[in-house]
């Protein structure tokens, strides 16, 4: 049981209980925080919503980026970032290519195909498909009744938080849109659990950074060969971009050190806080009402199903 467990010396500290409802609540308010970020990237550059190769070369550049400053950081820290077998470099560089590359492009099609409203919810599946895979993967890591009640209880409160404003879900689904979205979902999930694995040979630092720089660079060709472009950099938009490399190359490299230390269930569920984060910074930075009661109730009920996860026996 995750609280129940009182933290020694030998405890590492990606494995302390309150260490890893902190680190995985940061992670999720950073990715959260890209939402408005992106955005405002858009506003700043000239990309429009239809443009998916100018956005696969905004996200290139953030990715690159991300990758070069935490290669930067591992190296600053004595870590060996070139050591690496011919083996674990094709490891890495697949890596790359599924959980930056390859969902980051089904995302967006997805997304330019759908509503935000359905996107933000079906993106959600995410979290159930990492717990399925946990259930047959790790023995330590198996499905059962509390925890899927908590993952109920955390997408019910992503359905709150998504579907403001009167919005509803239609019964459309083409493959292009909400098919795309949750191929990503399941992309990203076989990613970060094949990342786990990794971890165990790689140190996660060298190995986020490596494969966020190979995948951003995928993303920056593919954008680049659709045709995309980018308008000038200034201060606000150059400024903005670091940002985003930064969160990412934070957030990614703890997520993966997390994932490393414990078990994929307790760590995932953690990723419903994504769209509650996204929905209270956005609302805050672009100028929505925040105080909204469907942002508190959301928030509720993704922090309560968390609560029956992370405590459950096992």
């Amino acid at each position: 049981m995750i609280t129940s467990t009182t933290p020694t010396d030998t405890t590492p500290f990606f494995s302390r209980p309150r260490n890893v409802v902190l680190v995985a609540t940061l992670c999720c308010l950073l990715w959260g925080s890209a939402y408005p970020a992106i955005k405002g990237g858009y506003a700043l550059l000239g990309i429009e919503r239809e443009d998916t190769a100018a956005q696969l070369v905004f996200a290139g550049y953030r990715f690159v980026l991300a990758g070069l400053l935490l290669l930067a950081l591992a190296h600053a820290m004595g870590r060996q970032v070139l050591a690496l077998g011919v083996r674990q470099w094709g490891q890495v560089g697949l890596l790359g290519l599924a959980q930056t590359a390859l969902q980051y492009v089904f995302f967006y099609v997805g997304l330019a195909n759908t509503t935000g409203v359905k996107g933000s919810i079906l993106n959600a599946t995410g979290t159930f498909f990492s717990v399925l895979m946990a259930h047959w993967l790790y023995a330590n890591d198996r499905l059962s009744r509390r925890k899927a009640i908590g993952c109920a209880i955390g997408f019910a409160g992503v359905m709150v938080v998504s579907l403001r404003g009167g919005q509803s879900l239609d019964a459309g689904f083409t493959l292009l849109g909400e098919g795309f979205i949750v191929i990503a979902a399941f992309v990203l999930s076989a990613a970060s659990i094949y990342g786990k694995r990794l971890s165990q040979r790689i140190d996660p630092m060298v190995m986020t950074a490596w494969q966020l720089a190979m995948g951003g660079a995928v993303l920056l060709f593919a954008g680049h060969a659709g045709g995309g472009a980018l308008g000038t950099f200034n201060a606000a938009s150059g400024a903005l971009l670091v940002y985003m490399a930064v969160l990412s190359a934070a957030a990614f490299a703890l997520w993966a050190t997390l994932l490393k230390h414990n078990r994929v269930g307790q760590v995932t569920v953690f990723n419903f806080l994504i769209p509650v984060f996204g929905a209270l910074l956005s609302a805050l930075f672009l100028g929505e009402a925040v105080l909204e009661w469907r942002n508190a109730a959301a928030l509720v009920m993704v922090c309560g199903g968390i609560w029956l996860v992370t405590t459950e026996r096992g």
